[in-house]
């Protein structure tokens, strides 16, 4: 399996690969991009079984990555030859057209093209004809293509062409909250830098919220990061009102979770929401943007509002401060969807889906012909 460590995609594989040790299953984790975090390579090692193959490969959506790429794909066949998996599970799509012997799943997390859409408003540039070409060729020669939401999987065939072997498996992840009290505090987390998040627009308007402002993740960009329009998002902690904490550890994110009350995502683009995901199992009530994905993700177990509404946003916050009965209400609403995106539940998916790729390399028992989907 790839993974890499800049946002929810390793939390993802990790969260997975737990999940698929429980039934004997072993993973060969191989990583690119930045080098893990010491905690996070803690996290890591306590996945039984788990096995890691570290490398600082460049990713797709980075700047000129194409002759890294070609290394890294080198790289992974080899890595295929000596550990002879009997399944390849990709978390990227560039190296799905590299001609493994296993067969070929690969999950879509996000793509620039569907992130430039959202987040620019325009066509995507030039610059990226290669990245698209490279992508359509890793999603079309996959034996499988796995989305975490239908609003995903229609924003591939949407840039990419119609996929005929796709399925819909969302996301899962496990947190048990603390009995400890919640304070009042309104909490954002995710990769500050990303314009996607839109984490700035909640700093923007933390001067106008009664309660504190705070807000984890890394303000700088990866190595390699491709440089988009208007850059990266600056960091919001130069704004008042607003505690700006950097990157956390997996820990200490969950504790702050625990006390925060409310938890604000006016995400422009999020295919699924992980962070969104753990702090509803925290128990915290979500203010998020108001996008498909997340509709589709969490119905009426959160407030939304327009990416692009600030008196929106102060609204829908400061709504949720002065009435404790609906912030209660939304909170448990949002525990209980998010109980629905279980690490059980997405690893069964998971399995059965190897099975039937294992079985047939055009997954025939997941009817995947044509334009029918599952999900889960």
């Amino acid at each position: 399996m790839t993974a890499d460590a800049v946002g929810g995609v390793l939390t993802y594989a990790l969260t997975l690969a737990s999940e698929l040790a429980k039934t004997g299953s072993k993973t060969h984790l191989a990583l690119m991009g930045p080098k893990l975090r010491p905690e996070q390579e803690a996290v890591a090692r306590a996945v039984p079984g788990l096995v890691l193959h570290e490398s600082t490969h460049a990713l797709e959506w980075m700047d000129d990555p194409w002759a890294d790429i070609a290394r890294a794909t080198d790289w992974l066949k080899d890595l295929e030859k000596g550990i002879r998996p009997d399944i390849i599970h990709l978390n990227h799509y560039c190296h799905g057209a590299a001609g493994f012997t296993a067969p070929v799943l690969l999950v879509a997390h996000s793509c620039v093209l569907s992130w430039w859409e959202a987040v620019e408003g325009t066509s995507v540039p030039e610059r990226y004809a290669t990245y698209k070409q490279a992508v359509r060729r890793g999603l079309h020669a996959a034996d499988a293509v796995i989305a975490a939401s239908q609003s995903m999987r229609a924003s591939l065939e949407r840039h990419y062409g119609p996929l005929p072997r796709t399925a819909v498996i969302p996301n899962g992840l496990a947190a048990e909250p603390s009995r400890q009290s919640k304070e009042h505090l309104i909490l954002a987390a995710g990769r500050v830098w990303d314009r996607a998040k839109n984490v700035e627009m909640l700093g923007r308007i933390a001067g106008k919220l009664p309660w504190p402002v705070k807000i984890a993740g890394g303000s700088a960009p990866p190595r390699g990061h491709a440089g988009h329009v208007n850059g990266p998002s600056p960091d919001p902690g130069t704004y008042s009102n607003v505690e700006s904490l950097g990157w956390l550890p997996p820990s200490e994110l969950g504790a702050l979770m625990d006390r925060a009350t409310i938890f604000a995502l006016p995400a422009k683009y999020e295919p699924f929401g992980l962070s969104a995901l753990e702090a509803a199992l925290r128990g915290c009530a979500l203010v998020l943007g108001d996008i498909p994905s997340l509709r589709e993700v969490w119905g009426n177990a959160a407030v939304y509002v327009r990416p692009d509404d600030e008196a929106g946003l102060i609204s829908a916050i400061n709504g949720l401060v002065n009435d404790d009965v609906r912030r209660a209400e939304l909170a448990d609403a949002a525990q209980l969807r998010a109980r629905l995106y279980t690490p059980a539940r997405n690893g069964r998916a998971m399995r059965d889906l190897y099975e039937a790729i294992l079985h047939a390399r055009r997954v025939p028992a997941l009817r995947m012909e044509g334009r029918e989907t599952r999900s889960v």
